[in-house]
């Protein structure tokens, strides 16, 4: 992977977090009658017209790209609800809307291969930027207050926003622990210093049989 190369980089691209979003479940509506599909991660269908089922989104794309079927948005990408969620990011600064955990990822999928299927889609695409902005605004904050030990943020990340930070997080701590681990070596030996110590009585005589 990505960060293979570079330790302190991001753990995973964009391509790769949209692959792992792929095997998230969504719900579709065939439109024409296919056979049960017996895969590798499980067993889907049989599909029947016009009656939703729920699928792997890649599974999803691959029936939606071959016209045999429609996608349904899941129900937090409604303006609605975007709306809402827009809302009380910008109302609280340090707690963050629950969001599924691939909430970017998978609306990027659903622009990419079901326009189509989504109401209000440029409505929706701008929404989900916002509260994209929003989010990474409250996550700068953070990272700047992450000195303090009084500071505390509620953390419903999404998977882009975790693989942003992960850098960061993980040179800090580091850093941190580079600066600090001689006192704790040195507090570590002085603990052992006050113990007392157990007088050696010599070889224990072996009981008799």
């Amino acid at each position: 992977m990505s960060g293979q190369s570079d330790p302190r980089g991001s753990a995973f691209s964009a391509a790769e977090l949209e692959f792992l979003a792929e095997d998230e479940m969504i719900e579709i509506v065939p439109n024409l009658r296919i056979k049960p599909l017996s895969l590798i991660c499980g067993d889907f269908g049989p599909f029947q017209p016009q009656i939703p089922t729920q699928v792997p989104i890649w599974l999803a794309v691959a029936l939606k790209k071959r016209g045999k079927c429609t996608i349904r948005p899941p129900d937090w990408m409604s303006v609605e609800k975007l709306t809402q969620v827009l809302e009380a990011e910008r109302d609280s600064a340090s707690s963050f809307e629950a969001l599924p955990f691939h909430y970017v990822e998978i609306s990027r999928l659903l622009f990419d291969h079901a326009r189509d299927d989504v109401p209000e889609v440029y409505m929706v695409r701008s929404l989900i930027e916002d509260i994209k902005d929003v989010r990474f605004h409250k996550i700068g904050t953070g990272l700047e207050k992450l000195s303090s030990r009084t500071y505390a943020m509620k953390l419903n990340l999404s998977a882009m926003e975790v693989n942003v930070i992960r850098p960061f997080v993980t040179g800090s701590l580091e850093t941190f622990y580079e600066l600090t681990a001689p006192e704790i070596i040195q507090e570590s030996q002085r603990e052992e210093y006050r113990r007392p110590q157990t007088a050696d009585r010599g070889p224990r005589r072996e009981l008799r049989r």
